[in-house]
């Protein structure tokens, strides 16, 4: 049987805080002698002093310090969890999971988060960042309640999705790039003959998904998109890239499009999730993320 319970750790707390057993006691509308008492019976159960009594002032000894430090976190962990209980009661997922495409900041959902923390609603807020097929993978294994993946989801699943937006690729290279050099469209025979920088699919379990990518291609493959444009930027490799993403990078010359023979059709995005188990935190965000989300908070 555990001697410590969360009321004498948050009666420890309340006389450390206040300085005195009288002080704890007004704080905690108890009489003094009840104070006295619990915090002897304490002591004499754990076999050690928490405090040093120096007349009505008391101080904690190095153990009544221990216990705090540790013990406080205790008190915070049970506040939360009966906030969370109070609010699963009322509709309120005591979790929720949101997993976006590598190609979209984290940062471009702050507002949304914000006004989220706002309903002090109990549930804990989980984001991740997949790449490709691994954000349809994250949803359909379970690991996400909503996804705001990249081209079409694979077959089956159950889930259903709306598509949110739409991103331009335009092909580029670096001013020093022998492909820059050409003063003609770039032909496939000209790809061939140079690395491509390609991003590599987070799928663990379903098929790689690859974009832009020849037969034969010789390639450079890297975990994200910012990846992807540092390393055009250096003239390693060629590739398509989101118009929206290097609006900088033209601009100051960092990068140059080129016109090519191949060419890559736009890139759908999706709102995904799956019907069942609408909790009232999944609605918030359904509703919340059923906008125009691309390219407007790439460009923002």
């Amino acid at each position: 049987m555990l001697k410590l319970s969360l009321e004498a750790i948050e009666l420890v707390d309340a006389i450390d805080r206040y300085g005195s057993f009288a002080a704890a006691s007004e704080r905690l509308h108890k009489v003094p002698s009840t104070i006295s008492y619990a915090v002897n019976k304490l002591e004499e159960q754990l076999g050690l002093a928490l405090f040093v009594r120096q007349g009505q002032r008391v101080h904690l000894t190095a153990a009544g310090q221990e216990l705090l430090r540790e013990g406080r976190w205790l008190l915070i962990a049970a506040g939360e969890l009966e906030s969370r209980l109070r609010q699963i009661a009322t509709g309120f997922e005591s979790e929720f999971r949101l997993a976006h495409d590598s190609l979209i900041p984290t940062d471009a959902f702050t507002k949304d988060i914000c006004a989220f923390e706002d309903l002090r609603c109990g549930t804990r807020l989980r984001i991740g960042c997949e790449t490709l097929t691994g954000t349809w993978e994250a949803l359909r294994e379970g690991r996400a309640d909503i996804v705001i993946a990249a081209g079409d989801g694979p077959a089956g699943g159950g889930y259903r999705a709306v598509e949110v937006g739409r991103l331009a690729f335009v092909f580029c290279v670096a001013p020093t790039h022998p492909l820059a050099r050409l003063g003609r469209p770039v032909t496939r025979t000209d790809l061939l003959a140079h690395n491509a920088i390609v991003v590599g699919d987070g799928a663990r379990t379903m098929s790689d998904r690859t974009v832009g990518l020849l037969a034969g291609q010789k390639r450079i493959t890297v975990p994200s998109m910012s990846a992807k444009i540092a390393c055009q930027v250096a003239a390693i490799g060629h590739g398509f890239l989101p118009r929206a993403c290097i609006r900088k990078e033209l601009a100051s010359g960092a990068l140059v499009e080129l016109p090519s023979e191949e060419t890559r059709p736009e890139e759908s995005f999706w709102l995904g999730w799956k019907p069942e188990s609408m909790g009232e935190a999944k609605k918030w965000w359904l509703e919340r993320l059923q906008r125009p989300l691309i390219p407007d908070i790439l460009l923002r």
